[in-house]
């Protein structure tokens, strides 16, 4: 579904990614791992197109075409989706209203508002959103749990087939992560073919989300690819990376 090409980003004349490539097939689950710095996030607006950053080398291919092209809502309405570590508030515009227009965009026609509104209930009762949340302006006055419900409640309208979870599980208590862990498995469940980029520093979302791989990240490119199991050796050892890498080398999950 995703294929980056040696890609090589830069913020302000400094190299973030550097020679990056990362291949995800339909229904899988990569999760990317490592520190503050590293490019992470990074990842995560280039592929949505963020102004700020500028592709100096290489190719991000969806679907077998580069989009490197495209704008964010060309992107977006290909079905590239990304759930942000901080979203943003938009005054003035409610949930309800934000997300209907997106979806006519998407589906490039008025959509039924009566299918709309039981598509949005049913949703929103799933992750134990109050009913006045989705009236509010988006994200105004909302809690850090409240903003990733909002981000998962917009995943589950748009039905993407790329979905990008930029340290989603920041900001949320206990309870929360569960319903948002429950939302984003019940959705893999019921799109089997989609794809998921997963950033994030602790292994708490992943004893809910179980992924295909994990890739740590270090000076702006992979230098490690494993299973869950790799996962569990950063969280024992932190990002001590020689130790992780000669571990994970030499134990018994499937890294390459």
């Amino acid at each position: 579904m995703l294929e980056i090409k040696d890609l090589t980003v830069k913020v302000e004349n400094k190299i973030i990614l550097d020679k990056f490539n990362l291949t995800i097939n339909d229904g899988e689950v990569h999760v990317i791992m490592g520190p503050n710095g590293v490019g992470k996030s990074t990842l995560t607006k280039v592929i949505m197109a963020e102004p700020n950053y500028s592709v100096v080398n290489g190719d991000i291919l969806y679907n077998n075409k580069s989009i490197l092209n495209l704008t964010t809502d060309e992107r977006a309405r290909l079905g590239i989706f990304l759930a942000m570590q901080n979203p943003p508030s938009i005054s003035g515009v409610t949930n309800s209203d934000f997300l209907r227009t997106a979806l006519s965009s998407i589906e490039k026609k008025n959509i039924n508002l009566y299918s709309f509104i039981k598509k949005l209930d049913a949703n929103k009762d799933d992750l134990k959103m109050p009913d006045e949340m989705v009236h509010r302006s988006v994200n105004k006055g909302f809690s850090g749990g409240e903003k990733k419900k909002n981000e998962i409640l917009q995943m589950k309208m748009l039905e993407p087939s790329f979905i990008m979870l930029d340290e989603i599980d920041s900001g949320v208590d206990v309870d929360a992560l569960k319903i948002v862990s429950d939302n984003i498995n019940e959705y893999i469940s019921s799109h089997p073919s989609s794809s998921y980029l997963i950033i994030t520093h602790y292994t708490h979302l992943l004893n809910y989300i179980k992924p295909s791989f994990v890739h740590v990240i270090k000076d702006g490119r992979i230098i490690k690819t494993g299973d869950y199991s790799l996962a569990k050796k950063i969280e024992d050892n932190g990002f001590n990376f020689e130790k992780v890498v000669i571990e994970a080398s030499t134990g018994s999950d499937s890294s390459e």
